[in-house]
């Protein structure tokens, strides 16, 4: 298995400056990560930088609060697509979730996914586990595979705690054999990157990808 083709080389702060996004891009090139993440305001800069590569540009939606009005998460995605986003990871609506509206939830990712699509763009749904219960995690994978999302997604990495691996095994588990995993926050080391990859993950949102490829091929 080579770890950098399952791997979001993410960068995702506030402060990010300009020459750090292209340090980012410059590293996704040479070790071919998957994709790199970044906020919005970046994806056409990346999206020129990466051109002539193999390396997709990923970005967030409704980022990292999930709060945002669907008529809101729909501008942004259409305008990333636009600006060369390959990939969109749309943070679900965490307070219609635990306030049980799945229909307006359902409703959002399936409007998203079907834009995303219409794009050929790859669509993952965040789901902000720490926030939400086991039932709830369930429930939020079962919704996002029924409204056509192609990934559900574990984190932001800027709530109260990231990935975890027994999250992960759930999700996969609550999910059809057609949507994929991808585990984020707080994977920092190779050990932990393959515990999820073992769970069940097939995508690695980090900002550590370089030091877990090289970890990797120490072994």
């Amino acid at each position: 298995m080579e770890i950098n083709r399952l791997i979001d080389h993410t960068l995702l702060k506030a402060e990010s400056t300009e020459k750090q996004i292209e340090e980012l891009v410059k590293e996704a090139i040479e070790y071919n990560f998957c994709s790199v993440c970044v906020n919005p305001i970046w994806v056409k800069k990346c999206a020129e930088m990466l051109k002539d590569t193999d390396v997709k540009v990923c970005t967030v939606i409704g980022f990292p609060l999930g709060a945002n009005t669907k008529k809101t998460k729909i501008f942004e995605t259409k305008n990333a697509l636009e600006d060369g986003a390959d990939e969109i990871d749309m943070v679900i609506n965490i307070g219609y979730m635990k306030s049980k509206k799945f229909d307006e939830v359902e409703d959002e990712i399936a409007e998203l996914a079907k834009i995303c699509h219409d794009k050929d763009a790859i669509l993952k749904v965040i789901l902000e586990n720490c926030l939400l219960t086991k039932d709830e995690i369930k429930k939020a994978c079962q919704l996002s595979d029924k409204a056509g999302a192609d990934f559900v997604k574990t984190s932001t990495g800027f709530s109260t705690s990231g990935a975890d691996a027994e999250d992960v095994k759930l999700m996969k588990d609550s999910v059809s054999d057609r949507v994929k995993v991808k585990a984020s926050g707080g994977i920092r080391d190779y050990k932990k990157a393959i515990e999820m990859v073992n769970n069940g993950a097939d995508r690695l949102g980090v900002s550590a990808g370089v030091a877990i490829y090289e970890e990797s091929k120490s072994l």
